[in-house]
């Protein structure tokens, strides 16, 4: 048995006007109660130091950069870094990264039990649009602020484990699983912030955008033999209701822990990277299984070809 004891510390709301400082003391408490829980590893949302600040549209440069962390870990970070190492626990958590070229990203870091960054992953799916947009209800503006992510799908060996990454849109798509699949991975972690309302179709309710939302991770995690940890950032920011439903996965697809509501709020669960053993070496065997000559479509059309009439 290879147990990891995980704490998914959902955050609530964060608004516009909290400092970064006042967030980190709210993950550092969650932090503190994951080690009375026993917990090895704690994973927090996508953009945990801040607000969602996509929502806003901005021209200027300066503005939309002071929403970015320039280096990691940083001043208003270090007391969440001290206190993993302290505790022995590895943490993941997402945040927006300006990289010393000028480059922008929406990202996620990995760190080992003494606080060393040993993972990064930048969101290749980015949802949304660029452009101010009247017929929105409330703008998406996650293309116009970070570029696509350019380090693919990698997964790391940490705790006697094969863990891997990815953000919010990016567990829509079944492809982010098996690249990471591919590799092995038995943990997929992830955070994301994810409206309670679809500002294209008023009339889908929270009740189905949840649904989508353990869709998307149960098949990962069934499909690819893994566990999935998906963390929400949820609660009203100024405004703008973001969904809870936090949740853990095991490698069979069944929800075995899950967040109730949408506040700061940790949910634990004792994960057994053997338990993904079963499903790798048989119905999931890719070796033995995968028909690549056959998939040529995935990796060269992105857009959907019709067939001939």
């Amino acid at each position: 048995m290879r147990e990891i004891v995980i704490g998914g510390a959902q955050l609530g709301a964060i608004q516009k006007a909290d400092t970064r400082e006042a967030v980190v003391e709210r993950m550092v408490a969650l932090l503190h109660q994951a080690k009375g829980a026993g917990c090895d590893l704690v994973v927090y949302p996508e953009l945990a130091l801040t607000t969602f600040f996509p929502r806003w549209y901005m021209e200027d440069q300066a503005e939309v950069d002071q929403w970015f962390e320039h280096e990691m870990p940083n001043d208003a970070t270090k007391p969440l870094f001290d206190a993993a190492k302290a505790a022995n626990m590895a943490i993941s958590f997402g945040y927006a990264e300006r990289t010393p070229d000028g480059h922008h990203f929406n990202t996620s870091i990995l760190t080992d039990r003494n606080a060393n960054i040993i993972g990064k992953y930048r969101k290749v799916h980015l949802p949304g649009h660029s452009e101010y947009d009247t017929e929105r209800a409330f703008q998406h503006l996650e293309k116009r602020y970070f570029e696509p992510g350019d380090m693919g799908f990698p997964v790391w060996r940490n705790m006697d484990a094969l863990m891997g990454m990815c953000i919010c849109n990016d567990r829509r798509w079944p492809e982010v699983y098996r690249e990471m699949g591919l590799q092995g991975v038995e943990l997929v972690m992830l955070g994301y912030n994810t409206p309670s309302v679809n500002s294209q179709m008023s009339d889908e309710g929270l009740e189905q955008r949840l649904y989508h939302s353990d869709l998307s991770m149960t098949a990962g995690a069934y499909q690819n033999a893994t566990w999935v940890v998906g963390v929400a950032k949820a609660g009203d920011e100024d405004g703008h209701p973001l969904m809870g439903g936090s949740i853990i996965v095991d490698p069979n697809g069944y929800v075995v822990a899950r967040a109730e509501t949408e506040a700061d709020e940790l949910i634990v669960h004792a994960c057994d990277m053997d338990a993904c053993t079963f499903g790798k070496t048989t119905i999931f065997d890719f070796g033995r299984h995968r028909r690549i000559e056959h998939y040529q479509r995935i990796c060269t059309q992105t857009g959907v070809v019709l067939p001939d009439a």
